[in-house]
């Protein structure tokens, strides 16, 4: 399904440079990967891994489903090798990137959505991060959305002085030093040596990069206009087959906007979701716990408060979804509208409770000990 799109309001038209040629030398970069001289076989294998490395495990399983919706918990160490991976997509720090999407959650497809294709899809899928606008400045970003983030020093220090970008930049002078060690040791020539080195940075870096981020996008833009519904959610999210495919199950969005602190976005049979099945694997040797399933009730809070127009539609299912942090279950019909009335500190601001509460899995242990 269509849907038409047409300005929200005005924006500002202050643009944001260093963003701009940033994404145009990036991009100039990963274009060299046509001229036959830059391909190797190793820079090839370097970029379909890096899809897995820094796309999948760095940025949806990370920056999205750990970091930003406390869909599950990892010991710290392995936290923080993930978010450096994350780090190395170049999509801002972590602090800022989970931010951006709470804030997404909380304001979906209104006017301070920061990425809405409700203003155009260019817009939704990159034009935002060209553009200084008021309501995306960072500081206040994560101010207001990611205190929490900000509480660990390590994740303060990838902030600190863009660090964050020298991180991922480090590491494409990392594999172009490595590529080029790497033939000078096998007794190659320095010509050999620094067409490799490129190569790695071309295809294992850039290439990788651009990949990673327009996936990423997709997700903002073509996710909310194409696909089908599964849940009647207050925002126009959608599920998309071929972005779910592309993404590793971040497509399936509307189930998201459902249940944002689910790890699990594939809800339905046919809906496979690769970064779940990660999840499972990391699970099961001890370095995933707490792992946030979804809610058994998602279809009658919303596709029945929809039909009923009852208090859980609009605003207050909407707030009733944002930033599933603590579970508040009221029983009895009224639990839409008391979650929509009761609030926990989170990050430094005041977040609405879910109404339906949050699944977890048990170690097979507790199961057998848990009564129904």
């Amino acid at each position: 399904m269509f849907i038409t799109l047409g300005p929200i309001h005005a924006r500002a038209t202050r643009w944001k440079k260093d963003n701009v040629y940033g994404f145009l030398a990036v991009h100039l970069i990963a274009a060299l990967a046509v001229f036959p001289w830059f391909f190797s076989w190793t820079g090839l294998i370097l970029f379909i891994a890096g899809l897995f490395v820094f796309g999948i495990l760095g940025i949806n399983l990370c920056f999205h489903r750990l970091l930003t919706h406390r869909g599950l918990v990892c010991p710290q160490w392995f936290e923080h090798s993930l978010a450096l991976l994350g780090t190395c997509s170049l999509q801002f720090a972590p602090a800022h990137w989970v931010a951006v999407h709470r804030k997404h959650h909380h304001c979906a497809d209104e006017d301070d959505d920061p990425h809405s294709p409700l203003v155009s899809f260019f817009w939704a899928h990159m034009g935002w991060l060209m553009v200084r606008t008021d309501s995306t400045n960072r500081k206040t970003l994560i101010e207001r959305y990611a205190k929490d983030i900000m509480r660990d020093p390590f994740y303060v220090w990838l902030e600190r002085r863009n660090n964050w970008m020298k991180v991922g930049l480090a590491s494409w002078i990392a594999y172009y030093a490595a590529g080029f060690a790497f033939v000078v040791a096998s007794a190659g020539t320095t010509s050999a040596a620094s067409q490799f080195g490129l190569s790695l940075i071309v295809w294992g870096a850039a290439l990788r990069t651009v990949v990673v981020w327009h996936t990423t996008f997709s997700v903002n833009s073509w996710t909310h206009i194409w696909g089908y519904r599964n849940y009647e959610t207050p925002d126009v999210s959608r599920n998309n087959t071929l972005i779910a495919w592309l993404t590793a199950g971040e497509g399936w969005h509307n189930n998201h906007h459902a249940d944002p602190r689910s790890a699990r976005h594939g809800h339905l049979q046919g809906e496979f979701d690769f970064t779940w099945m990660v999840i499972r694997y990391l699970r099961a040797l001890g370095l995933a716990r707490e792992v946030a399933l979804p809610s058994p009730l998602l279809t009658e809070k919303f596709n029945h408060a929809a039909a009923q127009d009852s208090p859980c539609s609009g605003d207050a299912v909407k707030d009733s979804v944002y930033v599933l942090h603590r579970t508040l279950v009221v029983p009895g019909p009224e639990r839409c509208f008391a979650a929509a009335q009761q609030s926990v500190a989170f990050g430094g601001i005041t977040d609405m409770v879910p109404t339906a509460p949050v699944t977890r899995e048990l170690p097979t242990s507790t199961k057998k000990a848990a009564r129904p």
